[in-house]
């Protein structure tokens, strides 16, 4: 079921470096889906609608009224809200540390440097339907950006099969400070807040994770708006040594490839006893899962357990791949925390599984996967707010400084360049 490996086996290589496949055939539909929107606006999204979740709409239902978000509320178990809530202030908390401010400073010539933050005016979120209920993503997502000082947060997410939105979701949306809500999803939902409609405004930056056909209308949107990043199936990598609990060590494989046939799990340890005890772990434990068959489909096509040299080899593999997730199961791993370059996020210690971070620890779990940590950063507020330099030349700060500029417009063949600053040095 899971494969086990040596460090030096090829096929490791490709086991983890593994970018979401992007069909000609979906990319093509996915184009089809944009022009339609583009072209029909409202009525291109009810047709799309009922053609892809066999839900009926009409333009009053196309967004989720107050009344039914505030109805949301009473329908969610009390316990679970608490929860959220409880996630909603933790994730609150922690992104709050990641604001910048403007800043202007003057130097001893009377030049003033500096930059302005400002945040986006308008962002879009989308939140995936589909097999599971994601009011998690919800709050990684509307949070930071109302952290961020965004005004307005259209989410979209797709309706269930009786045309209406999981009261959860509903429910951390109002929690999060969502400022409008649309029952719409798939590539259509990701046109639609890239171009407008007469329903939905166009926003500058669409977030949120999605399947093949929303991540390739990401990808195509893209320069329109901004987005996010291009999202593919989760996966954690963990490095474990002989004090790791192999309980513990299947139970995190597991919880990440119960998402999805084409999520990944793999274990690097140097301890050969840890191999076989978690492998033992892993079929007892999968056994027990409501979505063991996705589990085991997903062990099967990426999943495995590598015998390393040592711990510093184990590193060594783990910032080649790049996981979204890195769990370190082992002894003292603060100490080792120096040798990680690539990855999403690191979960340091046996009490600190993947699962903390995908609800409640407070940094984000929108994290980039197939090895983009080595370039992407998880989301985060610097996301939702765009930089402005400002310059302020003295007078005898461009007097000290005109020449070299002239000297190097003129170098680059740009002599109006050259000449807007000559024409300040030129006495008159």
């Amino acid at each position: 079921m899971i494969k086990i490996l040596k460090s030096g086996d090829l096929v490791l290589a490709n086991l983890l470096n593994r970018q979401q496949p992007g069909s000609r055939v979906i990319a093509e539909s996915v184009a089809n889906i944009i022009a339609g929107v583009r072209r029909d606006g409202d009525a291109a999204l009810l047709d799309f609608t009922w053609q892809f979740d066999q839900v009926k709409l009409n333009l009053e239902t196309l967004k989720v009224s107050a009344d039914e978000i505030e109805r949301a509320a009473t329908l969610v178990d009390e316990q679970v809200l608490a929860s959220l809530q409880l996630a909603g202030q933790r994730i609150e908390d922690f992104h709050q540390r990641q604001r910048v401010n403007s800043w202007l400073e003057p130097d001893a010539e009377g030049t003033i440097m500096g930059q302005l933050v400002r945040p986006l005016s308008r962002v879009g979120v989308y939140v995936p339907g589909g097999t599971a209920t994601y009011p998690s993503s919800v709050l990684m997502n509307v949070i930071p950006a109302k952290v961020a000082g965004v005004e307005q947060v259209a989410l979209v997410t797709p309706p269930g099969p009786d045309g209406q939105i999981n009261p959860y979701v509903l429910a951390a949306a109002r929690l999060a400070g969502a400022s409008e809500i649309y029952r719409v999803g798939g590539a259509q939902a990701i046109a639609a807040l890239a171009y407008g409609t007469k329903t939905i405004a166009a926003v500058d930056k669409i977030t949120g994770p999605g399947n093949i056909y929303v991540t390739l209308a990401k990808q195509q949107v893209y320069g329109q708006v901004d987005i996010d990043m291009l999202a593919g199936p989760s996966e954690v990598l963990v490095i474990a040594d002989n004090h790791a609990n192999p309980a513990y060590v299947a139970a995190d494989m597991l919880s990440q490839v119960e998402h999805d046939p084409l999520a990944a799990a793999v274990l690097l340890t140097p301890d050969k006893v840890l191999v076989s005890q978690v492998q033992q772990q892993i079929k007892a434990q999968i056994v027990n899962l409501p979505r063991h068959s996705i589990a085991k489909q997903a062990l099967k096509n990426y999943g495995a357990i590598v015998l390393t040299k040592d711990l510093a080899e184990a590193f060594e593999i783990s910032n080649r791949f790049a996981p979204e997730h890195l769990e370190l199961l082992i002894d003292d791993p603060f100490s080792w925390l120096g040798k990680v370059r690539h990855a999403g996020s690191v979960f340091m210690g046996p009490y600190s599984p993947e699962p903390v971070g995908d609800y409640l620890a407070g940094p984000n779990h929108v994290l980039p996967t197939g090895g983009t940590a080595r370039f992407y950063s998880g989301l985060n507020v610097d996301a939702f707010i765009k930089k402005t330099t400002v310059i302020s030349f003295s007078k005898k700060t461009f007097e000290r400084l005109s020449e070299h500029v002239v000297r190097l417009a003129e170098t680059e063949g740009l002599t109006a360049h050259a000449n807007a600053v000559r024409v300040r040095s030129e006495k008159s």
